[in-house]
């Protein structure tokens, strides 16, 4: 899930790999410390801009773009055009197609000009954005798991979905709902953007979930990534709006 090396796992069981599920939201927390101590820092220099680039820079180079190279192979399978099977083999290519580059440019895009203009609010909306958006990301990527069937008959991802319950999914908003309430000690309004960003983020979700779904008869680890993505851009954008709407 990151780069972040805590111990040295070279062996490792299905189920013990597909009931992690559950702590994908403190995953997000880890990385939203990170980048939010990286972004806090450097607006310090008063550069809107490169903050905003280096925000998302880290939030890649601290995944290693795993999540990015779902929504590419997403981008690439489910706007070909083709019929379910290729749609798939499309997906595990590990070639990049044109719409996959198409749609992490505008990501890229979106997500560094919403993160340059939370750096004009202040760097305390800014830091409540890049900390808050990994967390409720992931917890979308829990409901996709969860709430969704997996479309392939192998897989990385399918180990997660065989453990993942109704139960995973408490677990994990519980879970967000602790990690989410340290914003309430630097503005009760941080929290509620967060609520809502959450509520954006699951709608977004959800729609593309059932939009795979529709396409390819479930999601897939690719889906999982792009989902991720996805919602991570969005509840930056919901900062921004509440944010330029309270100013």
């Amino acid at each position: 899930m990151t780069r972040i090396f805590v111990v040295k796992q070279s062996v490792w069981t299905e189920q013990s790999f597909g009931k992690s599920v559950k702590y994908f939201p403190a995953v997000g927390a880890v990385l939203g410390i990170f980048c939010a101590a990286i972004v806090g820092a450097l607006n310090l220099l008063n550069l809107p801009l490169i903050t905003g680039a280096v925000g998302f820079a880290s939030l890649i180079i601290l995944t290693g773009g795993i999540h990015c190279d779902g929504l590419m192979d997403s981008a690439d399978g489910l706007f070909s055009g083709r019929e379910r099977e290729k749609i798939l083999e499309i997906m595990k290519d590990s070639r990049a197609g044109s719409f996959g580059v198409v749609s992490m440019i505008l990501v890229a895009a979106i997500e560094i000009s919403a993160l340059a203009e939370l750096a004009k609010l202040s760097t305390w909306w800014l830091c409540a954005a890049i900390y808050s958006a990994p967390i409720i990301a992931r917890l979308m990527m829990v409901v996709t798991i969860g709430a969704f069937p997996y479309a392939r008959e192998s897989g990385m991802g399918k180990s997660f979905a065989k453990f993942t319950t109704r139960r995973t999914i408490i677990f994990a908003a519980a879970e967000t709902f602790l990690l989410l309430l340290p914003l309430n000690f630097f503005g009760e309004i941080f929290f509620l953007c967060a609520a809502v960003a959450s509520l954006v983020a699951l709608m977004v979700a959800w729609r593309f979930a059932t939009f795979a779904t529709e396409k390819i008869g479930g999601v897939t680890g690719d889906i999982y990534g792009a989902v991720t993505t996805l919602t991570e851009m969005f509840a930056l954008i919901t900062f921004l709006l509440i944010g330029n709407y309270l100013r």
